[in-house]
This record gives C-alpha cells, sequence and structure tokens, in this order.
C-alpha cells in the first residue's frame, strides 16, 4: 500500500504497534497529530507520526486500542499536508529591525525554525540574507507568514508600540484560530496589552504581553523576558522564551511567568523607570569627577574599579568602555565630542505617571525623566550659563577621599531607585491582583537586561524571605547597606550644591531616604492649609474622624 504512495517519506518517524483490533478492512485513521494505517490480513498497524508539534503529544504503546477509524480516500494529499507541516515554522516573528533580527538569530541558534516578515522589502532582503543557511525564512505577506507555522501558530511582533501594534492586530487575527498565540515584545504600555486581550475575547487567540529588555546584544544573546498575559499561553511559548533568556550566575533563565493582563509590559515599564534613574545617577557621579578635573580614562578607570565590587552591573561596565572609548577624528574622548542632549522613548515618563496615578512615591525616577528634559532645552541652558550666576568655587578636594564618597553615594542612591520601583511593582499588583512573584521579577532582572546588577541576587533574596516585604530599605541587608552609605551620600549631595553640580537624581534619593524614616512629616501643616482655604478636613491624633476648624482670617498680604 505505501509503496504505491509517490510521497516522500523519508523525514517521518515510523513507529511499529500491535493493534488489538482485528477483523478491520483496511483503512486509514487521520488527526492533527498522527496517521494510522491498519492492515487485514496481520491486524498490525503502523503509525506514521511527524516530529511532535504539541507537547503534550504522547506515541500509543503497543496492545493500545486505535480510536475508532476514519476512512481517509486521499491517503497522497494527507501525507504531503502532514511533511508540510514538519517543514513549516515553530514561530512566526513580525518586525524585522535589528532587535527582530537578532531574536530570529537567537531563535534558529537554540533549534526553533522562524518565518519572518516586515512591511519593508528591504528589511525582508536584509533579513533573508542574514539567516541564510539557518532554519529561518522571510514571508512576503502575513497571510504567507502564518500558512508557514505549525499548530497552534505563535506569533512575536517586534513593531513600534502602539498604533502600529493596532495596525498590525487588525490584519492578523482575521487569519488566526483558537489556539494560536500572538506575543507582543514591544515596549507597550500595559493599559493597552489589557485592552488588546479584552478585544481578543471570544476568539480563542492567546495573547501575551513580554517585555523584553537587552538591547540589540540581548536579543542577540539573550534576552531577560517578562512575559504576562493569557495564562493558557504559556505553556505553549515557555519552551522557546526560556531557551532563548540569558541565564544568570546559577543557571536560571532569565525568563519567567509575571502573570494575567499587562503583568508583563508592567513590569518591563518598571524596569525602564529603573534604569532612567540608575543612567541619571551614573551621569551624576561623571559629573562631578569632572569636576574634580579628571580625565575620560581616569573617570573610565574609576568605573572599571566599581564594576569589581557592590556597584557591578552591565551599566558600570558600558559606562567604563565609552570613557576609554577615542574619537578617531580628533583624538578626544569620544563622549567629550557628543551633544548634552538626551532622547527618551516614553516609557519613564508612564512610569512617573503610573506612580502618581497609584500614590507611589518614586521621585528619582522623576527626576530621571526631567533630567532628559532640561537636557534637551540645549541652547537655553548655553545662554542661562552666561547669565546666571553659581557658588564660588570651592577649593579641589583630595581624589582618595572623595571618590570612595562618590562611590558609596551611587549605591545609596541605587537602593533608593531599586526600593522606589518595588514599591510600584507591588501597588500594580495589589491594584490589578496580578500575583507577581517579587523574588522572580527580581530573578529575570539578573542577567540579560540593561539593568542586570549585583544587587539584583540580593533583592531576589530580600523578597524570596519575605514575599510581603512593604519596601526594600526595611530589609536587613539594604538597611545596613543604607546605614553605612547615607553619610557619604549626604556629603556627596553638599558637596554638588556648594559646586553648583547638578545631581536631582542624589538629590531625591536622599529626600526618598530621609522621608521614608521620618515617623512624623510636616504634611500635618500641610492638611491643615487645605483646611484652612477649602474646607477639606483633618484627622487627629487623638481620636478618630474627620474635623473641620473656622480658622482665624489670615492678615492682609
Amino acid at each position: 500500500m505505501i509503496d504505491k504512495i509517490n510521497v516522500d517519506l523519508t523525514p517521518f518517524i515510523w513507529l511499529d504497534i500491535f493493534c488489538v483490533q482485528k477483523g478491520v478492512s483496511s483503512w486509514v485513521w487521520a488527526s492533527e497529530r498522527f496517521l494510522v494505517l491498519q492492515y487485514e490480513e496481520d491486524a498490525h498497524t503502523q503509525l506514521l507520526i511527524p516530529p511532535p508539534v504539541r507537547s503534550d503529544f504522547q506515541p500509543p504503546n503497543r496492545g493500545d486500542t486505535i480510536p475508532p477509524p476514519t476512512p481517509c480516500e486521499n491517503l497522497p494529499q494527507i501525507l504531503k499536508d502532514k511533511h508540510s507541516q514538519m517543514q513549516a515554522s515553530h514561530i512566526g516573528l513580525i518586525g524585522l529591525g535589528v532587535m527582530g533580527e537578532n531574536l530570529a538569530l537567537n531563535l534558529a541558534r537554540n533549534g526553533f525554525s522562524v518565518t519572518g516578515f516586515d512591511l519593508d522589502g528591504n528589511k525582508r532582503n536584509s533579513f533573508a540574507k542574514r539567516t541564510e543557511g539557518l532554519n529561518a525564512c522571510a514571508a512576503n505577506t502575513l497571510k504567507d507568514l502564518v500558512a508557514n507555522l505549525q499548530l497552534p501558530r505563535r506569533v512575536w511582533l517586534m513593531v513600534p508600540a502602539g498604533a502600529p501594534v493596532d495596525a498590525v492586530l487588525k490584519e492578523l487575527t482575521p487569519l488566526l484560530n483558537a489556539g494560536d498565540v500572538v506575543i507582543d515584545g514591544g515596549n507597550t504600555l500595559y493599559r493597552d496589552t489589557q485592552r488588546r486581550m479584552e478585544s481578543l475575547e471570544g476568539t480563542g487567540i492567546l495573547y501575551v504581553g513580554s517585555g523584553v529588555s537587552g538591547g540589540e546584544e540581548g536579543a542577540l544573546n539573550g534576552p531577560a523576558l517578562m512575559p504576562g498575559g493569557s495564562s493558557e499561553a504559556w505553556p505553549l511559548v515557555r519552551p522557546f522564551l526560556q531557551a532563548i533568556a540569558a541565564k544568570a550566575d546559577d543557571g536560571q533563565p532569565c525568563c519567567e511567568w509575571m502573570g494575567p493582563g499587562g503583568a508583563g509590559h508592567f513590569v518591563k515599564m518598571v524596569h525602564n523607570g529603573i534604569e532612567y534613574a540608575d543612567m541619571q545617577m551614573i551621569c551624576e557621579a561623571y559629573a562631578l569627577m569632572k569636576g574634580l578635573g579628571m580625565t575620560a580614562q581616569q573617570k573610565s578607570a574609576v568605573f572599571r574599579e566599581w564594576g569589581q565590587g557592590e556597584l557591578s552591573s552591565y551599566l558600570i561596565d558600558i559606562t567604563a568602555d565609552i570613557l576609554s572609548h577615542e574619537d578617531p577624528e580628533t583624538g578626544n574622548a569620544l563622549v567629550d565630542m557628543i551633544l548634552d542632549t538626551a532622547e527618551q522613548k516614553g516609557t519613564g515618563k508612564w512610569t512617573s505617571q503610573i506612580a502618581l496615578d497609584m500614590g507611589v512615591s518614586a521621585p528619582t525616577i522623576a527626576d530621571a525623566v526631567f533630567a532628559r528634559t532640561m537636557s534637551a532645552v540645549q541652547p537655553e541652558r548655553v545662554l542661562a550659563s552666561k547669565l546666571l550666576k553659581g557658588p564660588r568655587p570651592q577649593a579641589v578636594q583630595n581624589l582618595q577621599e572623595v571618590l570612595p564618597k562618590i562611590q558609596k553615594a551611587l549605591l545609596a542612591a541605587k537602593i533608593c531607585a531599586y526600593a522606589q520601583g518595588f514599591a510600584l511593582i507591588k501597588a500594580g499588583d495589589k491594584e490589578h491582583d496580578w500575583q507577581l512573584p517579587m523574588d522572580k521579577v527580581a530573578s529575570v532582572w539578573r542577567a540579560g537586561c540593561i539593568i542586570r546588577a549585583h544587587l539584583l541576587e540580593d533583592i531576589r533574596r530580600a523578597f524570596a524571605v519575605q514575599h510581603n516585604l512593604t519596601n526594600l530599605l526595611v530589609d536587613d541587608h539594604f538597611a545596613r547597606l543604607m546605614a553605612e552609605c547615607q553619610q557619604d551620600l549626604r556629603e556627596v549631595v553638599a558637596m554638588a550644591a556648594m559646586n553648583g553640580v547638578a545631581v536631582p537624581a542624589f538629590m531625591s534619593a536622599l529626600s526618598y531616604y530621609d522621608a521614608y524614616r521620618t515617623e512624623r512629616l510636616p504634611a500635618n501643616l500641610l492638611q491643615a492649609q487645605r483646611d484652612y482655604f477649602g474646607a477639606h478636613t483633618y484627622q487627629r491624633l487623638d481620636k478618630p474622624g474627620k474635623f473641620h476648624t473656622q480658622w482665624p482670617k489670615a492678615s492682609k498680604s
């Protein structure tokens, strides 16, 4: 029977079993997972099985009863279709910029086949060339991409956040079936992820909003991934997401399920907010060193040394690299030739806005965003520098004394920024009931992502020991670190103020720390003021309830 079928069966896996059913006419039974051929003469059955597309596939054992048969008259076509399914890709990737290309290369390197698509024909051609020889190809249309995917289909979007995602989904979803998975890997606002999940209700299409951190290098060699959304999708995407993710020092993949709804993109948003703060604080340390008369090479050496200790992090390492790089055109340090205006893509702003919405204090993150907006008015600053007076120059300090103080100040400020970020994650978790695994959030950030740092293992441990930790600052380990570093932070902030060096992140971190440790803040006066001009009432220390006072008339002013 088989010999008469003109189909290449080489790629299929043959499994011989003896079926307990006997005396049945020759038939073929087909399903989406395998084909069964049975012969009457010896009641012998063979299974024709493509390499498993589904992780739950278990082949029958000898002696198992085959389910009731369905006659199949077009065996050659079925075998061809099955062969085609075997050759189909594991994953479809929409958006073939550098990030998309690098993710495809990462997937292919880890044994997953990829079909890519982009509206830009040049990007499709570039993708085809860069992935030549790998188990990857470019589709000319969305329809072609979908047709070339294994079931259930898994489609990963790497397109700019906002309207482009909606535009792709509008075209893509009619081509998909229930059980297929769409992954949005862009820097999407978590509320948009939740909205899109709601729009897909009733279709059976599973939706995942996944944070992807690590930039171009991370996409290629192992990013940190923060997926969340339809829980039914996790078993379908987990194998390839964890395979391509960065691995921490303990071997664990930096990819864990964050929770339902927009949990994954919320965590990524806060990651980026912390990233804003971390970068700004490093820049402030750099500015202080500049004020001390240090050369770029000297600064590079200091950051390189700091990267060997408690401040060990990706951002410290790349800062050392940047400061040591020479401009081939001028021979100067390249960093000194770069215009001092910083751009932003919005995630830091979102973090600050959501913190305000949720009533969470995150001043260091917000000040890092404002520092970028201040950098953007560079022409105004140039003019103001000629008009506005600053402090009298201070005596040059001993580098051997001041640099360790800046180092500890940076560590203290960094801890405060992380404390603010995790406080915001906890607030988001409480509001949306995501059941976020706080220790796993820290664990995912230990490698691959932009803010990967030595501190994150200590943060992971803190939340593993006490999941309901109210604030990172009250963990025993971090409380001790702050006790060791807070005086240096104060002295560095004072030094910056006396020398006219803007250090908004350092200053706000110190204010956050002092406010958080203060038993009684002056908000009692503030509330009295509100009651005075607006009858907003106040609460008392000595008895419950809301109170209003007829305050004496203000003197004329």
